[in-house]
């Protein structure tokens, strides 16, 4: 039994708040048996004198905040002090206990409110540690992540039971790249296997798992799961959960955006929950009017970012295959990277606007919404060298601001909207523009970044989970929770364009 299945004591708490923040309670750790706390709610609860605040700290453990006690040294470099704070947000193993997944292997938590690993997070949070030297960490990421595919058959949200039902955007390809960079430094060595050939069956095993469901599609039934035919035949997808209950960590805002919705609670409650797959929850990008977040419809959308990325496993299998001696799978996985790149081009390209956009395949028209997504097309060198171009001129006219490059031009009051930078996507987009020699965007965007993240952390003595890139004081705010400090992939990034010789 979790905490988030112990029905009317959980909703009490949820959607009182009063820990605060919904996230808070989920990852409590009870102090005795839950059935045991439960019985002693339902005999307690109905007294007059019954505080349900009390309640809850004499029979739970807060968790704890792994950076909130952490002060930095102001005579520190911003270098200085993310290397410094590595150890502050590195778990250790075998932390087993309520919500928590328990893993075999050190890794870095975001910071915050984010005592676990989130998956996408923890690429961006790589390539910081690669400047450091932490190649240690870099391999006890990968080997977790490759146990979590193992034991749950993909790589969860994050580390926490209330995550098992979903992933994030798929990075574990890339992931094992940097490790594959951080081993060819060593010497030649037979034992030294390349990662590639390693991870070749977690590889395969997440491809599998975000191609569920692909045989079962016809011209009636056009999507599954995480797939979709699309009119021509092709298969691309979309984020997806295989729950359609209210968020355990967002339970309260959950419940009340339903009574806003049009459409059956059910269905509100998985869109939710897809566009928490997504890591961009939440944006207007997912909202069917572009502005009200109760049109949420993320999983009619096929996302151009996501397919960029399996595009990006397609292609790792078919080099790891050729690398071990399956020919005949190499080429297979080489033909669906083809078929995928002409899919990308052919629903996600407008001529008209010059841009890549997501597809709403229900209303088969493109969502033209424009939003940093796509710089994906070129970081994964999806684009044509037109396309490039076209791009980053939108990029450089409409997305560059004084602190970096704008999440969306849209202001919804999410936080995956305008006014928001988020770290992940400036360092895509700087190595996407690199890749077609688009360097006056890209260095730009990196100055403007950098001097963002230098000064709120001048200001502050704290590197945040995003910035408000069109402010010059760089504070961000919007969402279902404050900004957070600490902070992961923040860390990675400023260290990998801080330390990048373009």
């Amino acid at each position: 039994m979790q905490i988030h299945e112990c029905g009317a004591l959980f909703e009490a708490v949820q959607l009182t708040n009063v820990l605060g923040d919904g996230k808070t309670f989920p990852d409590c750790m009870p102090k005795r048996a839950l059935e045991e706390i439960v019985l002693l709610y339902e005999r307690q609860n109905s007294a007059p004198d019954f505080n349900l605040k009390i309640f809850v700290a004499d029979h739970f453990h807060l968790p704890p905040s792994y950076s909130a006690d952490y002060h930095s040294d102001p005579s520190h470099t911003v270098e200085q002090h993310i290397k410094n704070l590595w150890n502050v947000l590195t778990r250790q193993p075998d932390e087993a206990g309520g919500s928590l997944l328990p893993l075999p292997h050190p890794y870095i938590v975001p910071g915050g409110r984010f005592r676990e690993i989130y998956y996408w997070d923890s690429y961006f949070t790589m390539l910081g540690l690669q400047v450091s030297g932490r190649s240690d960490l870099i391999e006890s990421m990968v080997k977790n992540f490759s146990y979590l595919i193992e034991t749950q058959g993909y790589i969860p949200n994050g580390n926490r039971t209330y995550f098992v039902g979903r992933s994030q955007p798929p990075f574990f390809s890339l992931m094992v790249g940097i490790l594959r960079d951080e081993k060819s430094k060593l010497p030649p060595k037979e034992e030294n296997i390349d990662p590639l050939i390693t991870y070749l069956p977690q590889l395969e095993k997440e491809y599998q798992f975000w191609m569920k469901g692909t045989d079962t599609l016809t011209e009636k039934i056009k999507s599954a799961h995480r797939v979709v035919r699309m009119p021509d035949g092709s298969i691309l997808n979309r984020y997806w959960d295989e729950h359609d209950i209210p968020r355990p960590e967002a339970y309260k805002e959950d419940v009340e955006l339903s009574h806003q919705a049009s459409i059956p609670s059910h269905e509100l409650f998985r869109h939710l929950r897809a566009a928490a797959e997504s890591g961009w929850d939440f944006s207007s990008r997912w909202f069917r009017d572009g502005s009200q977040f109760s049109s949420i419809h993320t999983m009619e959308i096929i996302p151009v970012d996501l397919n960029c990325l399996l595009l990006h496993v397609e292609k790792t299998l078919a080099e790891a295959y050729q690398l071990s001696g399956h020919h005949g799978k190499s080429s297979a996985y080489t033909q669906k990277s083809i078929a995928r790149k002409a899919a990308i081009r052919n629903y996600c390209w407008s001529d008209h606007h010059q841009f890549f956009f997501d597809f709403d395949f229900v209303q088969q028209e493109r969502k033209e919404h424009f939003t940093l997504a796509a710089v994906f097309p070129l970081f994964f060198e999806v684009a044509t060298p037109d396309q490039a171009l076209a791009v980053e001129k939108i990029v450089h006219e409409k997305f560059l601001k004084p602190g970096g490059l704008t999440t969306t031009l849209v202001n919804s009051g999410q936080q995956w909207d305008a006014p928001n930078g988020w770290a992940p996507l400036q360092w895509i987009a700087f190595k996407g523009l690199l890749n077609y020699g688009l360097e006056e965007t890209a260095s730009q965007l990196r100055k403007n970044w950098i001097h963002v993240n230098e000064k709120v952390f001048a200001q502050s003595g704290k590197m945040t989970e995003k910035y408000d890139v069109w402010n010059h004081s760089g504070e961000a705010s919007g969402g279902e929770y404050p900004n957070q400090d600490g902070f992961g992939w923040t860390n990675g990034v400023y260290l990998a364009l801080k330390n990048y010789v373009v």
